[in-house]
């Protein structure tokens, strides 16, 4: 492991209290851009745990930065490191939650806050998952945020050769796939969090997926499929009401609205038949045959 001299060390972790979500400010306090280079330059090793919270809680604000080496490169992949290291205790992890769900409120024009804020909430949630520390209740209410998150979802910007990603779809396929993977989740959440995946699977607003989006989705799906919850007719009546949401067949390949809500189904059937068949678990086998069906019944 590189060493780091002391005074350096002091200045990348330099206090970041007050550096709240309201506040948007980005780098935090005491940080800049070099400061924060050079963390990542160490893999985001810091040797003050209390120092590495304040800093993990003032970067939170750079999830909503327009600057994807800000959001992306430095934020985000610090939280993720952190997060997916253990390197928090339950208090900090509830901090980090709740600041998290207050940046999926309000308007956000530029696209990036929500996105990036669901993104690292299914880090969280993956904490959850590998060590738990939620009550049921909180658990609960997780699933519920998330569910609404995916379903409020209507920029389906992906990536900017400038700006970056945004992927508000994909993310919240994400988290909600670490909460279907819980094994925690019961079936009255495993229906709430399918009926949220249905309103991106086929969307309304007809985007065409393009950047990978039905094979995110798909995950979570196969997640909830081995929980083993269903039947195999739950299945194929939930693939089929799927199929319902394409739309007026008298519109049939003369719609371009149509035709895009047809191409994102399709594009999610076949990612989730081929992981599927590569699943070793006997349960998301047991989706193969109702997923088959699916695709012969479409238009």
């Amino acid at each position: 492991m590189r060493k780091i001299d002391a005074c350096l060390l002091a200045a990348l972790l330099a206090a970041t209290i007050g550096a709240t979500p309201s506040r948007a400010v980005c780098p935090p306090d005491g940080q800049t851009v070099e400061t924060l280079k050079q963390l990542k330059a160490l893999d985001f090793r810091t040797s003050d745990a209390n120092d590495q919270k304040q800093l993990a809680m003032g970067l939170l604000d750079c999830l909503a930065d327009p600057d994807p080496l800000l959001r992306d490169d430095l934020a985000y992949q610090a939280l993720s490191t952190w997060l997916r290291g253990n390197a928090f205790d339950a208090d900090t992890l509830r901090g980090i939650r709740d600041a998290l769900y207050l940046q999926l409120d309000g308007d956000d024009e530029a696209g990036f806050r929500k996105p990036y804020a669901a993104l690292v909430l299914s880090k969280v949630a993956r904490s959850d998952r590998i060590k738990p520390w939620m009550s049921d209740e909180e658990r609960a209410a997780m699933v519920d945020k998330a569910a609404a998150y995916l379903e409020s979802v209507s920029d389906y910007r992906a990536f900017d050769d400038k700006q970056g990603w945004r992927h508000g779809v994909a993310h919240g396929a994400d988290w909600i796939w670490q909460l279907a993977l819980n094994p925690a989740l019961n079936k009255q959440q495993g229906d709430r969090l399918l009926a949220a995946l249905a309103t991106q699977i086929v969307p309304e607003a007809a985007p065409t997926y393009s950047a990978g989006e039905p094979g995110r989705l798909a995950r979570p799906v196969l997640a909830i499929a081995q929980r083993g919850f269903y039947t195999q007719k739950d299945w194929d009546t939930w693939l089929g009401k799927l199929i319902e949401r394409i739309g007026d067949p008298a519109l049939a390949w003369n719609d371009s609205h149509w035709l895009a809500r047809r191409h994102d189904l399709m594009a999610f059937l076949l990612s989730a038949y081929i992981d599927a068949d590569q699943s070793q678990d006997a349960n998301v086998h047991f989706l193969k045959p109702s997923l088959v069906d699916a695709v012969k019944k479409m238009p």
